[in-house]
């Protein structure tokens, strides 16, 4: 569809206008005779606006004919009019064809780096990591070799599950799958200890096999063994396992914050401003004068890259930054004002890091008072299991 289009600005089409009773009949005359018709508008029902190309319009005055319609030519368009009209004006044809052949020389580089990752996962500094293997903007195409990227790229990387990579017009696009982190799978038959994967107070122990190590009421750390991977018999003597059981213990978990009694918000206005620049790849030209209007504001910066077609991009792009004016408010707190606030915004962290609130036993908070602030820490204690396998290696 978007190439009849293209075409047919290239060798010039005409916008019609159709008026009859029979208008329906028409348009379906049109498409089982293959006459290649576009941007339908009814505007009456005896009414219809349409485009077509030069070629057909002799078939579609036979077809009017036919369905007792009236057939006006509204205007003449496309590349040959254009020219036909300017054609005394020499710098416009000499600027047309600089403008065509730029065109063209562009479309052998790489102008858009689209990078899709599945399921929106992203990946940290897989952008850099991609320019350095050779795919970046202003890349030349023949001069890619998108094997050897990827290689690069799996090498580097060990969260690249899969990658490819495809070039199409002047767009390259870099398709990822992450890697899960999968934990340690232990083989049932492997020998094991379970030890600790948390700093906490033993609360519970339940040994399904192996020699517990630790007591309820110890306190244990990060690393140490709580179920040994083997038993003792009397007659056997010691022979390994694989350790299993439950080991529950009070663990705790702190944030603390910082609250001024005194203290500036800011405040969007409602009043922006919005500011236009044109990028020539690494050439900027700014569309407006001086700096913004407001004394205070947040900048939003938009680039969006010029392309002809879905996957032609061009070595231009449009640069939009809004400024959003602020104002800013000087907060006063009282002593205990100050401490609510930290309260409740840590309170309000720990909760979304904790997934069971059920298994929250006690929440502990502490203050302490400044000249000009006051610190504020949060501690939540949480029963959790923190026995994890790890294999022994002899």
């Amino acid at each position: 569809m978007f190439i009849k289009i293209l075409l047919s600005y290239i060798f010039g089409y005409l916008s019609l206008k159709i008026e009859g009773y029979y208008i329906e009949r028409f348009i379906n005359i049109c498409k089982n005779n293959k006459i290649f018709i576009w941007n339908l508008k009814r505007k009456e029902d005896i009414k219809l606006k349409l485009n077509a190309n030069i070629n057909d319009f002799k078939k579609i005055c036979q077809i009017a004919r036919k369905t007792k319609c009236k057939v006006k030519i509204e205007s003449k368009k496309g590349l040959p009019f254009k020219i036909h009209k300017y054609k005394k004006r020499k710098i416009f044809l000499i600027l047309l064809i600089v403008i065509i052949l730029l065109i063209a020389l562009s479309s052998n580089y790489i102008w858009n780096v689209e990078i899709q990752e599945e399921n929106g996962l992203e990946m940290e500094n897989i952008e850099e990591n991609i320019e350095n293997a050779g795919l970046k903007v202003g890349a030349l195409k023949s001069k890619i070799d998108t094997k050897e990227i990827i290689n690069k790229i799996r090498l580097e990387r060990n969260d690249v599950a899969w990658m490819g990579i495809e070039l199409k017009g002047t767009n390259a696009i870099v398709k990822l799958v992450k890697a899960d982190e999968k934990p340690q799978i232990i083989d049932e038959d492997d020998y094991c200890n379970i030890v600790s994967n948390k700093a906490g107070i033993i609360t519970k122990i339940n040994a399904a096999s192996g020699t517990v190590n630790v007591k309820v009421g110890d306190t244990v750390n990060v690393g140490d063994v709580l179920i040994n991977g083997w038993m003792e018999g009397k007659y056997t003597g010691i022979r390994y396992v694989h350790s299993k059981g439950e080991i529950e213990a009070k663990v705790w978990y702190t944030k603390s914050k910082n609250i001024k009694y005194s203290t500036i918000e800011r405040k969007e206005t409602g009043n922006i401003e919005e500011q236009y620049a044109i990028k020539f790849n690494n050439f900027k030209i700014n569309l407006h004068k001086g700096v913004s209007k407001f004394k205070n504001y947040d900048t939003i910066e938009n680039e969006e890259k010029i392309r002809l077609f879905s996957d032609f991009y061009l070595p231009i792009s449009i640069i939009k930054t809004t400024n959003k004016e602020v104002e800013e408010i000087q907060k006063n707190y009282q002593v205990e004002e100050a401490k609510n606030v930290g309260i409740q915004e840590l309170q309000e962290e720990l909760d979304r890091e904790i997934e069971d609130k059920s298994k929250i036993i006690n929440k502990n908070i502490n203050t302490y008072e400044k000249e000009e602030s006051i610190d504020v820490y949060v501690t939540y204690e949480v029963l959790e299991n923190i026995g994890t396998n790890e294999k022994i290696v002899f």
